[in-house]
């Protein structure tokens, strides 16, 4: 347990990143001992699913004086998981960023509240060997670099989650992790992540009882579900022809991909501060909408712009993977990004089977293939006798390299047999 230490009065107010789990749940008991601050809660919906009106009264009992239920659903959609789509930003190739992408919303909202309550702080319940930390605390130098920013996990003597289960039973707040099952989750409606317990010492397949919203590609439907997707401007708006509202789409996504074993990832990650994690990750619709953006990117961008961005998709990853969110750099990508996705427009229908994702048929009006040049049989707009010439064009420093290479060798050949014969 952290030793009680001497009240620091310069913070009066402080504006929590409450989430009701573990972690924010001994936090405002904690702020109370050892800052002596009257803490506000700020709860941020994401999709996560909690029953809200229970965390509210969970947090006034561990000693909130106020509390914030923000429902963050739309922004976080479309102004993030979205312009990440569109980027096409996966963080080392397996990593669909549900966490990333949820941070900065958070952080944004939390500094609003703060400001308008004239807080003088704010506190999160990141570890000191996480990204979340990062993620949290450059959005807030970012936007409020006045505030000051108190990060608990870095502060106390808590060293282990079985440690905060023990001060959480002292302070009588009941969380959901025990000691059996020490699972850290992070949800909302982009994913659900994994991390801790057995999956800190074991690498091999995560056990069963790690997967919570998508079913085993054991147990999955012996038959092919096709699902049709459609984009405006790289945007998605519509399931099956039919548009519906973006937390709708997601959600329609999330239970037809869980429902069929796709969305799972087991990944061992590079961590922002150095350290390699393995955790587990279920994006089922995050998983369908990445496969048919690139399938209609692939139609619809010419080759080196489609080259180009699958270069700046890995900046923009890495920017999101390691908080830097709130930076002129991923504005200036969003712009490259945005003029990408003028003409990317049209459906793409995937068959999901047993874990497995097929592309059925792909369309665009935008679409730059060509049948009349495409086809082994060509017509008139392609003269395959064309290709000579630049064959031999972009031939050409690699035919000059040759012949000095082949010059070089019979120069040294010569000096060679002189040398024998001499």
């Amino acid at each position: 347990m952290a030793p009680k230490r001497e009240p620091l009065p310069q913070v009066k107010r402080v504006v929590l990143a409450y989430s009701g789990g573990l972690d924010t749940s001994v936090i405002i008991p904690w702020l109370r001992e050892n800052y002596d601050c009257e803490v506000v809660a700020m709860i941020g919906d994401v999709g996560q699913g909690d029953d809200y009106k229970a965390l509210r009264q969970k947090a006034r009992a561990s000693g909130a004086s106020k509390v914030y239920v923000e429902d963050l659903r739309e922004e976080f959609i479309t102004g993030y998981l979205w312009k990440a789509l569109q980027a096409g930003a996966v963080y080392e190739g397996k990593y669909l960023l549900g966490t990333s992408l949820a941070r900065p919303v958070l952080a944004k909202r939390q500094v609003e509240v703060a400001l308008a309550c004239n807080a003088d702080a704010v506190a999160h319940g990141c570890t000191g060997k996480g990204n979340d930390q990062v993620r949290f605390e450059l959005a807030y130098k970012a936007l409020a670099p006045h505030l000051r920013v108190i990060a608990p996990w870095r502060e106390w003597t808590i060293r282990s989650r079985e440690d905060a289960i023990d001060y959480a039973q002292q302070h009588n707040i009941p969380v959901a992790a025990t000691k059996k099952e020490p699972y850290s989750r992070d949800q909302n409606i982009w994913h659900l992540s994994h991390e801790g317990g057995p999956l800190e010492t074991q690498l091999g397949e995560p056990p069963d009882d790690a997967w919570k919203i998508s079913q085993s590609p054991h147990t999955a439907p012996d038959r092919e579900t096709a699902v049709r997707m459609g984009f405006e401007a790289g945007v998605p708006v519509s399931v099956d022809g039919k548009k519906i509202s973006p937390v709708r789409l997601i959600e329609t996504l999330n239970a037809v991909a869980g429902e069929n074993g796709v969305g799972r990832t087991d990944l061992v990650e590079n961590r922002f501060v150095g350290i390699k994690s393995h955790g587990a990750y279920e994006t089922p619709a995050g998983t369908l909408l990445h496969a048919a953006h690139h399938e209609l990117e692939a139609l619809c961008l010419d080759r080196e712009t489609f080259h180009y961005k699958q270069q700046v998709a890995l900046r923009y990853a890495e920017l999101v993977y390691f908080g830097q969110w709130f930076t002129p750099l991923r504005e200036a990508l969003d712009s490259f990004v945005e003029t990408t996705q003028r003409h990317v427009t049209g459906e793409v229908t995937l068959g999901l089977y047993k874990g497995n994702v097929r592309v059925l048929d792909r369309r665009s009006p935008f679409s730059l293939y060509d049948t009349s040049i495409a086809a082994f049989t060509m017509k008139a707009d392609y003269d395959q006798k064309d290709a000579e010439g630049f064959i031999n064009i972009l031939g050409l420093p690699v035919k000059l390299a040759a012949q000095a290479a082949a010059k070089q060798a019979r120069a040294q050949a010569g000096r060679t047999r002189r040398r024998r014969t001499g």
